[in-house]
């Protein structure tokens, strides 16, 4: 046969991704917030047994009781929690135990100011106020299948990623049996 029959090979001209991201399940998200949930009400509790004496504070679940004051104390703590923790690592004490990550949707750190976007409905604990949260995430799963966002991870433009806790490069760790 001549060269002048065959045809050339399809070239590909989407470019190669640089870094492949793992978006978290929500079963993972949603136990990792389940584990801050837990740590929150204990440290909530220690507050509560230092002031005993002197001021009464009511438990998160006791939103009828509390005063305004005490209401929004809860809330600024909470809303504090998540904030300087996803700002700081990118990562809350829950979302450390369960291997996830909120990045941007690059993959790039997220600042602390994208943290308190995407932490403000997780700062409404108190049983009226829940529903904020749990809004945030059923629209994003109902509305926006697939994309395992919640309306608020749309809004600051972050995502939630699998990580991994692997050895740094040029590292081998040996293990004797025991």
């Amino acid at each position: 046969m001549s060269d002048q029959l065959m045809t050339p090979d399809p070239v590909c001209t989407r470019p190669l991704p640089e870094k492949t991201l793992y978006l978290a399940k929500w079963s993972a998200r949603f136990w990792a917030w389940l584990i801050d949930l837990i740590i929150i009400i204990l440290f909530w509790n220690i507050v509560i047994g230092i002031f005993a004496e002197i001021w009464k504070l009511p438990f998160l679940w006791e939103f009828r009781h509390g005063e305004l004051f005490v209401f929004g104390l809860e809330i600024l703590l909470i809303f504090l929690y998540w904030t300087i923790m996803e700002g700081f690592r990118g990562q809350s004490i829950g979302k450390m135990v369960m291997n996830v990550k909120v990045v941007n949707r690059d993959g790039s750190k997220i600042s602390y100011r994208t943290a308190a976007l995407e932490s403000l409905p997780k700062a409404f604990l108190s049983p009226p106020l829940i529903t904020i949260l749990i809004l945030d995430c059923l629209i994003g799963w109902l509305a926006m299948p697939g994309t395992k966002l919640r309306v608020f991870n749309r809004i600051s433009n972050t995502i939630v990623i699998k990580t991994d806790y692997r050895e740094p490069d040029g590292i081998v760790y040996v293990k004797e049996k025991e």
